[in-house]
């Protein structure tokens, strides 16, 4: 196999021959047909995240055929198309695991970051965590359901039953979450960065009432917002736009450090909460709605030898939706 290696923290990926690992008797060796790039690999490139222990390969919207399966494997077999997410283990014991809030997990793995990931051309992943996909699905299509899809999803339920929604940052969550939001009844407005007519004009396009820039209020109090984008400043301002009782939801692993607010945008029982990663039960209910809300994700097509361009591109903010590695024929 071949693979792009993060050697060391805040380098460039290389390429390197591998050799086939074989799967461990809980593991299935999955040949990738795609990868997404998602915002949290560029925090386990850039050393964000705490405990990157280089080399390691980045990569956890993972779509590809199981080509071998380790000895107690009885859930999937050879030929089956899978996808393989953040969520690598758990410990399954711990009070988290024993509560079903197994993100919240002590002792958990995770693609791409604790555990090999997809920027290659297999992977070796516990079975019982990866997720069945429909013989016919579109691997490249399919791969940002896999984190942005999944996060976005636990977000949108968090928000509760919010009617009105303001997404900050519209990438591959938000333009995935809007779709959801929108099938359920819900209105959406996109806060994106000022100037960004692009990526308003594609919020637009994929459902959002208004799109505008973080620095408006917008036109209308919001019931919940969402904050896809690791900035910390955008905090108080999600908190400016929700109305009384009004929720704010912080979606990413990673965000800069939020600045000080006066405490009566918190007051009048608004809300600040965060999500981190995700369950396997995420994983069940979003993929039922997928085909029931007809998402379409938009993407973007790399070669796995030019994951570096892509992760430049992806902090440049130069494509709508979501970046997507295929394997080099």
């Amino acid at each position: 196999m071949h693979a792009m290696v993060l050697s060391a923290i805040g380098s460039p990926l290389v390429r390197r021959d591998l050799p086939d690992a074989a799967p461990a008797p809980d593991e299935v060796r999955v040949r990738i047909e795609a990868c997404g790039v998602c915002r949290t690999d560029l925090h386990v490139v850039d050393g964000d995240l705490p405990r990157v222990i280089a080399p390691t390969i980045p990569g956890h919207e993972i779509v590809g055929i199981v080509e071998k399966t380790g000895a107690d494997v009885a859930n999937l077999q050879a030929g089956k198309r899978v996808g393989v997410p953040w969520l690598g283990s758990t410990c399954g014991t711990c009070e988290y695991c024993r509560r079903d809030r197994e993100n919240l997990c002590d002792a958990p793995t995770f693609t791409g970051y604790t555990r090999p990931g997809g920027f290659a051309t297999h992977v070796n992943a516990r079975a019982d965590y990866c997720i069945p996909l429909p013989d016919d699905a579109d691997p490249v299509a399919t791969a940002p359901l896999l984190c942005a899809g999944l996060i976005g999803w636990r977000c949108l339920v968090r928000a509760g039953d919010a009617k009105r929604i303001g997404l900050y940052g519209f990438g591959a969550a938000a333009h995935i979450v809007a779709q959801v939001a929108r099938w359920q009844g819900r209105e959406v407005h996109a806060f994106t960065r000022t100037g960004d007519a692009r990526g308003q004009a594609f919020a637009r396009a994929v459902g959002a009432a208004w799109a505008g820039a973080s620095s408006e209020p917008g036109p209308v109090p919001l019931d919940a917002a969402i904050i896809f984008a690791p900035v910390g400043a955008l905090v108080p301002s999600a908190l400016r736009a929700v109305k009384k009782g009004g929720r704010v939801v912080c979606g990413g692993i990673h965000m800069t450090d939020i600045p000080a607010f006066p405490y009566r945008l918190l007051w009048e029982e608004r809300e600040l909460v965060s999500v981190a990663n995700l369950t396997r039960a995420d994983a069940r209910a979003f993929f039922e709605i997928v085909p029931k809300a007809g998402i379409r994700t938009s993407t973007t097509v790399y070669r796995l030898a030019d994951a570096n361009r892509a992760l430049s591109d992806l902090r440049a903010g130069a494509f709508d939706g979501a970046a997507v590695l295929v394997p080099d024929a």
